[in-house]
């Protein structure tokens, strides 16, 4: 292999790690926040709204809408192969322990929403904002578990990773069923097609990505016109990609499609959405009002407070119900600080703070989701960089 050869793939490397992805993730935010408030914010948002795209499809999206709906498909292209592949051959492939992840993700859903709710459904303008704090963020979430959590035993990992994917599969349901302003019955037959010759296809083991590529643009492009969020795409194809490999196969397609994409999501697609879904007003009384302010603070509140009583209630509940099993080496402490970590928000979050929202208020619930996540993060990183001390004086 040639030198530039290997740098590249060296590159790759570097940007599979979740630390990487989680240090790049906070760069781009940062640069978006700068780039909005600074002297060049009119450029900032004009590059935002620029539309581009063919019209005919329904596709002539802003530069911010292709971010969402396009780079973050491949996301949760990559997020639904991982999960696929832990539910089928990984720590997720017992059923008890399958379930725990999937009930904490509903408790960390539904308190938020009534926590959100709660307080900020007498303002006008709230609407469908209750929906804001429903998501945890994969990528941040896995970013500050890397850095400050390195002797938590694997099966924390999956059990955050797992969390994180149900809830926002949840809130892409949400975003599907609440935000559809209209449903084209053509198009999603087309996308149910598409998906079912993908399946096909995986099941005679074909392998050419002239096939699938174009498949998965058809998908996409489908999914999209039928009303229904665009990311939906990326969970379905992931999902049903196969995960076990056949005799004498190095790789099952799973993990060589989650080895060969997982440095442009890291690199590229999460940081991209969040330096155009980043960008809101930080002046002295943007954030004086987040703090005054029923709509951010139910959002405020819904992330901090109601993500971790309903991760880990939930996941108490049906311990003690012995419907569902701790992961493997963990403890009560363990969860309770991944549960903390469930409320950094902002991917999913974000956008649907663009759904819900208009005008000044959008601003006010991207603000608070970034402060809840930054304070979420902060008392997570405290607890974990203590379970991690805990871990490594055992061994």
């Amino acid at each position: 292999m040639n030198a530039p050869r290997r740098a590249a793939a060296e590159f790759a490397r570097y940007l599979r790690t979740e630390t990487t992805g989680g240090i790049i993730l906070l760069v781009a935010t940062a640069v978006a926040l700068i780039w909005a408030n600074s002297p060049a914010g009119d450029v900032y948002r004009a590059v935002r709204d620029f539309h581009l795209g063919p019209e005919f499809l329904h596709l002539n999206l802003s530069v911010g809408d292709w971010a969402k709906d396009g780079l973050l498909a491949l996301f949760f292209f990559v997020a639904g192969l991982e999960l696929k592949r832990e539910l089928v051959v990984g720590e997720l492939s017992r059923v008890k322990q399958a379930v725990l992840p999937v009930i904490a993700a509903l408790g960390g859903m539904v308190v938020p929403a009534v926590v959100a709710f709660t307080i900020g459904s007498s303002t006008p303008g709230f609407g469908q904002a209750w929906a804001i704090p429903v998501a945890t963020d994969i990528a941040f979430a896995l970013g500050v578990l890397a850095l400050t959590a390195s002797n938590l035993p694997a099966s924390a990992r999956v059990f955050l990773l797992s969390l994180a994917v149900v809830d926002d599969l949840g809130a892409i349901l949400v975003i599907a069923i609440v935000f559809t302003a209209g449903f084209n019955l053509v198009a999603a037959g087309v996308a149910v097609v598409a998906l079912g010759l993908y399946a096909y296809l995986q099941h005679k083991r074909v392998r050419t990505p002239w096939l699938y590529v174009p498949l998965a643009v058809v998908t996409w492009v489908a999914v999209h016109s039928a009303g229904i969020h665009a990311t939906i795409a990326g969970v379905a194809l992931g999902l049903l990609t196969r995960v076990k490999p056949d005799e004498g196969e190095d790789e099952a397609p799973a993990v060589r499609l989650e080895h060969r994409l997982q440095p442009w999501s890291a690199g590229v697609a999460v940081p991209v959405f969040a330096l155009f879904a980043a960008g809101v007003s930080v002046s002295g009384d943007a954030l004086g009002r987040v703090f005054t302010t029923a709509l951010p603070l139910a959002v405020l509140f819904g992330l901090v407070v109601g993500k971790f009583v309903g991760i880990l209630g939930a996941s108490a509940l049906a311990v003690k119900l012995h419907v569902a099993e701790k992961p493997t080496g963990t403890s009560w402490r363990d969860l309770c600080a991944l549960a903390a970590l469930g409320g950094v928000g902002f991917t999913v979050s974000l956008l649907i703070a663009d759904l819900a929202l208009t005008g000044p208020d959008t601003d006010l619930a991207k603000a608070a989701v970034l402060i809840a996540s930054a304070i979420a993060s902060l008392a997570a990183a405290g607890l974990l960089l203590r379970r991690s001390r805990a871990h490594a004086r055992r061994t």
